[in-house]
């Protein structure tokens, strides 16, 4: 009887373990199908991007020109960047200078358009594809050479200067004091990314607040300030970081309209951190150089959201 009894209970045991193995069993394979599924990315995160910036960490302590081995050099790297560099300063002022002017103006210009937009015009889309079109082809080699002729001495502007009974035969891209305002407007022009934010952005407000406005006797000037800019606040936010951390690494459009020149006016940083790469071979130098702008803009990010609960207004109430 005892014996039955033991084999019941052993059988009952294993009956009622046996939907916890399977359970288990079943989240085990749907995790190892979620890794499975995920590992691409993490092979490219790994390889593309984690192990290369380690490799770069340890070469900016370095004085490596690929031709050699990496002979250890300590803050040998950044104690020349800051010290024995007159060329580095002028890289990071040209970036300074373009970031703290570009930015701004294209974002000022993003949001006229994307004011304009928002009335509800006919061909609305077909405007919002044209004025886009510009952020899709600006970095492009072909639209940088279409720049470089423009503003050549015999280019395009001069031409309509020319045509409207102004003389000029001024090299716009051999003036230190007018080359970079060449690469300024070209960012301008590029607006298209951010007016397709503010666009959205300007959808979501609440036309109620508008009509409750327009009751209380408020004109187009106070609706801007008072409803528009507040409101549409948390775009501004974004778009500012992101065309900020755009503006630091600009390369291309210096790079082939300008090349840096003249008198170093247009070296802006990543430009000088390719040269010493990739044409000194000073993989070491442009290691810290590459560190040294991951850092600033990050401090730069950093200072915009810590300014953000200054100017920054969400619905909630939170800011």
């Amino acid at each position: 009887m005892s014996e039955i009894k033991q084999e019941a209970f052993s059988g009952n045991a294993a009956f009622g373990s046996s939907p916890n193995k399977r359970m288990l069993s079943r989240r085990a394979r749907d995790n190892l199908m979620g890794y499975l599924f995920l590992s691409p990315w993490l092979i490219g995160f790994v390889v593309f991007l984690l192990l290369p910036m380690v490799a770069s960490l340890v070469l900016s302590f370095t004085d490596y020109n690929i031709f050699s081995d990496p002979e250890w050099v300590g803050w040998g790297n950044f104690e020349r960047m800051f010290f024995e560099d007159p060329r580095y300063w002028r890289s990071v002022k040209a970036t300074l200078y373009f970031v703290f002017t570009a930015v701004p103006l294209r974002l000022i210009v993003a949001l006229a358009v994307a004011l304009m937009l928002n009335r509800g015009t006919r061909l609305v889309g077909l405007y919002r594809a044209a004025y886009y079109a510009p952020s899709i082809v600006g970095s492009s080699v072909a639209v940088a050479v279409m720049w470089r002729q423009l503003f050549g001495g015999d280019g395009l502007i001069n031409f309509l200067l020319t045509s409207i009974g102004i003389h000029s035969d001024l090299r716009w891209l051999g003036n230190p004091k007018t080359a970079i305002w060449t690469l300024i407007i070209l960012a301008a022009w590029q607006f298209g990314s951010p007016m397709l934010i503010f666009l959205a952005g300007l959808k979501q407000i609440p036309q109620e607040l508008y009509e409750a406005a327009s009751i209380d006797g408020a004109n187009e000037q106070t609706k801007f300030g008072r409803i528009t800019l507040p409101m549409l606040s948390p775009i501004i936010l974004f778009n500012l970081v992101m065309q900020t951390i755009s503006g630091f690494l600009i390369f291309t459009q210096a790079y082939l309209v300008t090349n840096g020149r003249p008198l170093d006016t247009t070296l802006f940083y990543a430009l000088y951190l390719y040269r010493r790469a990739f044409e000194d071979h000073q993989f070491g130098y442009g290691s810290a150089m590459a560190w040294i702008i991951l850092m600033v803009i990050a401090l730069f990010t950093f200072l915009i959201f810590r300014s953000s609960p200054y100017w920054v207004f969400y619905e909630t109430g939170e800011d």
